[in-house]
């Protein structure tokens, strides 16, 4: 297969490099040309991937026309609130029908839209056949060859075959799913609940709290799936269950570390300026906080990390009101 991965970062790095290691004809476009630079000439990329080296085959460059040149599989692995724009820097290069896998988590803040929604937005005149990735993953263990699985939705069975082939290895399996709109949520609400445990753990709390708030996560993310359209059984899977435990308990989840520094007292601006790379839910928290008022489905949880991000609610409030909110069946 000849593919095309857009984003530089962390994880499109690494897809990039698991593809092109596989034997598949890989071209990565990056941003920045010092980025290009290194890639190139030291198989590394220091500032995402320290001390891995990457595949002599893959290709890299700046420019989007010779990235996108004869492939019809183009993987986006860009920040969600970026997607659009990516979408359409490489517009003009795509062929009619094309695969587009997206590796971007969350909801669109401007719009309320879906990763997959934006897609058909975005491209609709090229009928795009959508496929969505998304799964317990980090990028640090992906590059090591460590065990990892996760879920591929997409309704076209061919195109889903094909996406899923080209990128299973010994260590890195993939499962399909056609609940496209499932899998999307999952990756996406699970990002929000990674910051309450954050939070949990750096009040110092300790395992119950955990274990609680990965539970009632699950319901708030099936709750607002189902009302989307999406499978309740999905949100059991890799992509819902599997991803929330991992972002929830791993020490290498942004956004749970988001959530240790502000039960710590730190100003949300401060964090995000000294992280390296991208925490998806601090954005997925507001849209979600939009998208549940406007379709009317109660999330306790993501509304209390909403206030605390935004509303400079004090973390340990916000504990003491989800847990004397009004006694209710399970």
């Amino acid at each position: 297969m000849k593919i095309a991965v857009i984003g530089g970062g962390s994880w499109g790095t690494t897809l990039a490099d698991l593809l092109a290691k596989k034997g598949n004809e890989t071209r990565l476009w990056v941003r920045e040309q010092a980025v290009m630079h290194e890639m190139r000439t030291t198989r590394m990329n220091s500032w995402y991937l320290p001390d891995r080296r990457l595949a002599e085959a893959l290709e890299v460059s700046t420019d989007p026309a010779a990235v996108a040149e004869g492939a019809r599989h183009f993987l986006f692995a860009v920040p969600c609130q970026f997607i659009r724009s990516a979408y359409q820097r490489f517009f003009k290069y795509l062929p009619k029908n094309p695969v587009i896998i997206c590796a971007s988590k969350g909801i669109e803040l401007d719009s309320l839209m879906t990763m997959s929604q934006v897609c058909e937005d975005a491209l609709a005149s090229l009928k795009p056949r959508f496929a969505m990735l998304s799964g317990p993953t980090f990028a640090y263990e992906v590059i090591r060859e460590m065990p990892t699985a996760v879920t591929l939705g997409c309704k076209d069975k061919k195109a889903g075959k094909e996406v899923q082939e080209a990128l299973s290895t010994p260590y890195f399996r993939i499962y399909t799913s056609s609940d496209v709109r499932g899998v999307e949520l999952g990756g996406a609400i699970k990002n929000i609940i990674a910051i309450a445990a954050g939070v949990a753990d750096g009040l110092g709390f300790g395992a119950n709290a955990r274990a609680a708030l990965i539970t009632r996560g699950l319901h708030e993310m099936s709750r607002l799936g189902k009302a989307m359209g999406g499978d309740r059984q999905t949100f059991m899977g890799l992509s819902g269950m599997g991803d929330l435990v991992l972002t929830c308990t791993g020490d290498l989840s942004r956004n749970r570390q988001v959530g240790l520094r502000l039960a710590k007292g730190q100003k949300l601006l401060d964090i995000l300026a000294e992280m390296k790379m991208v925490a998806e839910g601090v954005k997925t928290t507001e849209a979600v906080h939009a998208l549940r008022e406007k379709i009317g489905v109660e999330m306790p949880l993501t509304e209390q990390v909403y206030a605390i991000l935004y509303q400079d609610k004090d973390p340990s409030l916000a504990v003491r009101e989800l847990m004397t909110r009004t006694l209710k069946d399970e």
